[in-house]
């Protein structure tokens, strides 16, 4: 059991039958009146963010999410298929459960597959990938007075911003949390 008076950022907690993460949270001790704990949670499930007040005596089950790596082998259709590194076993992941980070994942490429009383609600891929660049226009010289950027295609189908320098085969470091180009590999 948590109490309201004990929230941290990133706690999980089972309320009314949902799972909620504390987001940020703050303790008022007004002048007048009892203290309260105002909260910004996230359904994890879900994903639907909601502002709440707590008095700091309320208790709530702790949630238990579970937290494990899976290597992504293939998609079939709606259906992703991903493997146990330990038991080797192979859990098909409907596509509602993915992230929309989620285009920049390759075969192979172990994600983070998160569960709760064994159902699985998410999909978290690695923070960083290196994707080679399939498709983009040339840069010219002399082009590179200011800092633009140019679209260009990965070999998963995704696409986003790169400078223009990059040209086509070449592997880019990209941050999956944003989708923005961070380096050359």
């Amino acid at each position: 059991m948590i109490s309201a008076g004990e929230f941290r950022n990133g706690a999980t907690f089972d309320m009314d039958g949902n799972v909620f993460q504390i987001i940020e949270f703050q303790h008022v001790k007004p002048g007048k009146g009892a203290a309260f704990v105002r909260t910004k949670i996230r359904n994890v499930i879900s994903g639907a963010v909601v502002e709440r007040t707590f008095s700091p005596t309320e208790k709530f089950p702790t949630a238990f999410i579970e937290r494990k790596d899976m290597e992504y082998l293939y998609s079939d259709g709606e259906l992703y298929y991903f493997m146990d590194l330990e038991t080797y076993e192979n859990i098909p992941i409907g596509a509602d459960k993915l992230s929309d980070n989620f285009k920049f994942v390759k075969e192979n490429v172990v994600c983070k597959i998160l569960s709760y009383k064994g159902s699985v609600f998410g999909v978290e891929p690695p923070v960083f990938l290196e994707l080679q660049v399939t498709k983009t226009d040339p840069g010219f010289k002399g082009d590179t007075a200011t800092n633009t950027l140019k679209p260009a295609t990965l070999e998963t189908g995704a696409e986003i911003r790169v400078p223009l320098f990059i040209d086509e085969g070449e592997m880019i470091r990209v941050d999956t949390r944003t989708g923005e180009y961070l380096e050359r590999a």
